[in-house]
């Protein structure tokens, strides 16, 4: 199993930036270091939707065209940790923000539909006031 944890969300006005994180553990963690990590948000009353995702092994990052240019996902392989800088934020902006693992993709191939992730963090919410 592959545990994950978010934090680093909260409350912010327009404009403002946030730095959200998401710690891996587990006793088969070692098999995601030949996957991606992504960061998916799910607004009220919409489905989940991608965000980012950064590819463990060699850093290669993909974006979401609503947030390309204001967030940047990055990974300390130390500290088994990826995280979503997000600046710039706007209303449209507020979700839960999840954290997740897909274990089973290791190639160029970008994982950004949900059912491709095996693994989900709880979620830490995100709210951008105008």
């Amino acid at each position: 199993q592959v545990q994950l944890v978010e934090s680093g969300g909260g409350l912010v006005q327009a404009g403002d930036s946030l730095r959200l994180s998401c710690a891996a553990s587990g006793r088969t963690f070692s098999s995601i270091v030949m996957g991606w990590l992504g960061w998916f948000r799910q607004a009220p009353g919409k489905e989940r939707e991608f965000v980012a995702a950064i590819r463990w092994t060699g850093g290669t990052t993909y974006y979401a065209d609503s947030v390309k240019g204001r967030f940047t996902i990055s990974r300390d392989n130390a500290k088994n940790t990826v995280y979503l800088q997000m600046n710039s934020l706007k209303p449209e902006d507020t979700a839960v923000y999840y954290c997740a693992a897909a274990p089973r993709y290791s190639g160029s191939y970008v994982p950004m539909r949900p059912n491709e992730y095996a693994y989900w963090g709880q979620g830490t919410q995100v709210t951008v006031s105008s």
